[in-house]
């Protein structure tokens, strides 16, 4: 592992998910509440080759940027992938897993870093200097 930060390895994985259309992404600052990571980025792919390319797209940024995945679970269904990135894991789910599984609920009482609602057509968009903008962000449905 490089000493990427873990927000810094985040904004890599929010990034990627962008890149391949992935809405609701949800950054939680975890490091209060486990030993397990520091950060969670959560985000829905509308079906399980959309969650797949996410991951695809996760991993390959995540090389890039020095860091290598310790370990990725449930690729070959598509419709939860986690990626273990050390400080900041990494959930793509299809909605319904999303919805029954409700990671954002039952890690409830970590702080929200970064929350990016990419419905009705709403996507990020690349600003100057390479840093992702977003048109709108607000509290994802139903939490």
């Amino acid at each position: 592992m490089t000493d990427i930060s873990p927000r810094a390895m985040a904004d890599v994985v929010v990034d990627a998910a962008g890149d391949k259309k992935a809405e609701d992404i949800l950054v939680l600052n975890v490091s209060e509440l486990t030993t397990i990571a520091d950060l969670f980025v959560i985000c829905t792919g509308r079906g399980e080759r959309q969650v797949q390319a996410i991951a695809d797209a996760v991993r390959e940024k995540a090389i890039e940027a020095g860091r290598k995945p310790i370990g990725v679970q449930g690729y070959s269904s598509g419709r939860w992938v986690l990626i273990d990135l050390g400080d900041v894991v990494v959930h793509a789910f299809v909605p319904e897993e999303r919805q029954l599984y409700r990671l954002e609920r039952l890690w409830g009482d970590a702080p929200v870093v970064l929350r990016v609602a990419s419905r009705a057509g709403v996507r990020p968009v690349v600003a100057t200097g390479g840093a992702t903008a977003y048109r709108f962000c607000s509290p994802l449905a139903g939490l």
